[in-house]
């Protein structure tokens, strides 16, 4: 957990740089002041959507907060030599459990449009909340299988299946059959 809390301090410090109060932070991206300051003190766990909605804010890419070092030129990821795993929850509001860890395949690459990712998704049981944020989502399931909430419909995509969607419609995504799943995701949202 030593990556969300540098994470934590990267997001607090993108903030600072714009001399942005985190409450004018709150009121621009519409996540609650206390998300905010609980994320910044790497107290939880944060989703996608509020990061999303707070890259936007902030006039940033949501890579700007998974990278460590600006390349230029193309980023080379090895098989087998996943990295810098960072763990989200599913959920938007405050949470202090994860069931994704993400692996950024382009963190460092500079001036990028997409963000892909593998993804490790746990089982997680329960209700499930839908969010949604601009943009565009492409998922390639690598093993097991998911399914996709997306607005009133329900899709179950297995290892080979793909799905591609508008984020503006409310979503969510989760590992089904109480296994363990893996996909590649490619995520584009404006900023």
């Amino acid at each position: 957990m030593e990556k969300n809390e540098e994470f934590a301090s990267k997001i607090k410090s993108i903030r600072e740089r714009q001399n942005m109060s985190i409450e004018e932070l709150a009121e621009n991206s519409g996540v609650k002041l206390e998300v905010l300051k609980a994320m910044e003190a790497g107290e939880v766990i944060p989703s996608l959507t509020p990061l999303t909605k707070m890259a936007r804010a902030l006039g940033v890419r949501l890579g700007t907060f998974l990278d460590d070092t600006p390349q230029i030129g193309p980023v080379v990821t090895r098989a087998g030599k996943l990295t810098n795993a960072l763990y989200f929850s599913g959920r938007e509001d405050v949470t202090n459990a994860s069931n994704l860890e993400f692996h950024s395949l382009g963190a460092g690459k500079i001036d990028r449009n997409i963000d892909p990712f593998i993804i490790d998704i746990d089982y997680e049981e329960g209700e499930k909340e839908l969010s949604s944020h601009e943009g565009e989502e492409f998922i390639y399931v690598l093993e097991g299988e998911i399914e996709v909430i997306y607005g009133k419909d329900t899709f179950t995509i297995g290892k080979g299946d793909s799905i591609f969607y508008d984020s503006v419609v409310p979503h969510h995504l989760h590992a089904t059959g109480e296994k363990e799943s893996k996909i590649l995701a490619v995520l584009y949202t404006p900023y």
